[in-house]
């Protein structure tokens, strides 16, 4: 063998440990990158008071969508676990299966600070109380919920109640508990399906002063989501996972085409009334078929 083949096998067998390292650098800085966006879009999305959790993380800054927005499933599934907690262990008492659906929804809302209640009610408002988009916009701002508003959030209310209890009672406590965190984490992949894909109302609203997702957060945000389907393999028969994956996405689709009907784009009450409505459509889908 040639010196110079000798040096050159020398050389990428000098670089093979540095390589691996190299990549391991990589894949670390990628890790704790996740976890600081994922921080940022829990303390955005909920009141959980959530300490730094790593040197990339900084509590005190506004996040960036564009980027951020990669992690708002990881970050549905966290908000919801306080709620499937209680859930879970009060699943295991003697209490009536509505009562520990009505804990557990009353839980993941005062969690969350009712924000995407509130989107849902303000959308209902406008979209139905007013005749153009400029109007329409203009009641959404409005703090007060009017009789639209109300409807809204005790109807949906009422029927995630209802959802709840059917699966905790079809499921036992522990696998509720974890499908209840999978749809809380899938309907927050189609916000951001949907804040990617359609136009903003309001140039200087909500969903626009932080940043809007790109197409390539959006594929990150649905291969982020793609290990959530596993443990839904394994409790959902073949038929109920993909109703509930239709219903779902169907739901988030038409809030985002009745959005753009009525305003012209999304806006953050959009965004809160497609997380709403998927999430129901997702529960709905679970429990419509064995």
């Amino acid at each position: 063998m040639s010196s110079e083949t000798d040096q050159s096998f020398e050389n990428e067998r000098d670089s093979g440990p540095d390589k691996t390292l190299d990549q391991f650098s990589r894949l670390r800085e990628g890790l704790v990158r996740l976890a600081a966006d994922t921080a940022a879009c829990v303390r955005f999305f909920s009141r959980l008071p959530l300490p730094k959790v790593n040197p990339a993380d900084d509590p005190a800054a506004a996040p960036d969508f564009n980027t951020v927005a990669r992690a708002t499933p990881l970050a549905g599934f966290a908000i919801a676990l306080p709620a499937a907690g209680i859930g879970m262990a009060l699943g295991f008492t003697h209490l009536p299966a509505l009562a520990v659906a009505a804990l557990t929804a009353a839980t993941l809302a005062a969690t969350t600070g009712a924000l995407h209640e509130d989107g849902l009610s303000d959308v209902a408002d406008g979209f139905f109380g007013g005749g153009t988009p400029e109007r329409r916009l203009e009641i959404m701002k409005d703090s007060r919920i009017g009789a639209f508003g109300a409807l809204a959030v005790v109807l949906t209310t009422i029927l995630r109640v209802g959802l709840l209890a059917a699966l905790w009672q079809r499921f036992g406590p522990a696998d509720a508990a974890l499908l209840f965190l999978l749809g809380e984490a899938f309907s927050r992949l189609l916000v951001v399906w949907q804040w990617q894909r359609l136009p903003l109302a309001r140039p200087d609203g909500l969903a626009a002063r932080f940043g809007k997702p790109g197409a390539g957060t959006l594929r990150q945000a649905t291969l982020l989501s793609l290990p959530f389907l596993v443990p839904a393999l394994l409790l959902l028969s073949f038929g109920a996972l993909c109703l509930a994956l239709l219903i779902a996405v169907a739901a988030a689709n038409f809030c985002g085409r009745l959005a753009l009907d009525k305003t012209g784009g999304v806006t953050g009450d959009v965004l809160g009334a497609i997380q709403q409505i998927s999430g129901l459509g997702f529960l709905l889908g679970m429990l419509m078929v064995p």
